[in-house]
């Protein structure tokens, strides 16, 4: 059986769908936080390329630590705090090989709960109401499979199998970000037992960046890759959508698109 990527050339780009097995695509803090770093949001990079950025009321940070000798490469941080220098009251963590449009998507998201609270008496960043539905409901319209557990978790699996959302919507142990039992949502990319990238969400993180995440997880938006980035492992389950620049000699197969995409959440 062959697949899409076999007569391309290691360095060609391509558009790839589902979003999950794309691999990271450029790893850029500045790219990836889109904060306004010209209006007061402190930025700073070392040489190694380990990052840090600031809300200006230092409620929030964020950081990326790149660690590429190890599983997972790194890991992209995003900690809130009711107050400057205390504790962080939910944390938000991405292995670096999580896709960066990802990344992306839920900062911006993130960038858009700060200035909504900022401009109003709202504190979204700490009190958000959104229901835990609108992070799964757009999964289930697109196919992907649930199942629930009497350990208080949900599990929502992609229909090839290659990437996963689970939800703890119930635990037995205190209240909280830090005193729960493990992350209230976890998701994944590739074989559950080596996946690609894993993402984590305390208790007490909005549940409206969680769905931002998985609305840009499902988006139908190809990303763009060389085929040498895309994992290996998994190319079999991916579209490849109009392949950019000249084809080495052969044929090129290319699969077919994938269903059109739902709507988007609306706030």
């Amino acid at each position: 059986m062959t697949h899409s990527f076999e007569n391309l050339d290691p360095a060609q780009s391509v558009k790839v769908l589902p979003r999950h097995l794309a691999g990271p695509g450029a790893a850029d803090p500045r790219t990836v936080w889109a904060f306004p770093f010209d209006e007061g949001w402190p930025f700073a990079q070392t040489d190694a390329g380990t990052a840090a950025a600031f809300s200006p009321c230092l409620r929030l940070q964020t950081t990326f630590d790149p660690q590429p000798e190890k599983p997972g490469s790194g890991t992209w941080t995003i900690n809130a705090h009711r107050a400057p220098f205390t504790e962080p009251t939910w944390q938000i963590t991405f292995d670096a090989t999580t896709p960066a449009e990802l990344l992306h998507d839920v900062h911006t998201e993130l960038l858009d709960l700060y200035l909504e609270d900022r401009h109003s008496d709202q504190d979204r960043l700490f009190q958000d109401e959104t229901a835990p539905h609108e992070v799964y409901a757009p999964l289930l319209t697109r196919g992907w499979s649930h199942a629930v557990k009497t350990d208080g978790t949900q599990t929502f699996l992609t229909p090839e199998g290659l990437g996963g959302v689970r939800h703890r919507y119930a635990t037995s142990g205190s209240s909280g970000s830090s005193g729960s039992s493990g992350p209230a949502w976890r998701a994944w990319g590739g074989y559950p037992s080596e996946p690609h990238w894993r993402a984590r969400f305390s208790f007490g993180t909005p549940t409206t960046l969680v769905a931002a995440f998985t609305a840009s997880l499902i988006s139908t938006e190809a990303l763009q890759r060389t085929v040498q980035d895309v994992p290996a492992q998994t190319r079999r389950a991916l579209y490849v959508a109009t392949p950019a620049a000249k084809q080495p000699q052969g044929t090129t197969h290319v699969a077919p698109s994938p269903p059109a995409p739902v709507p988007g959440r609306t706030r």
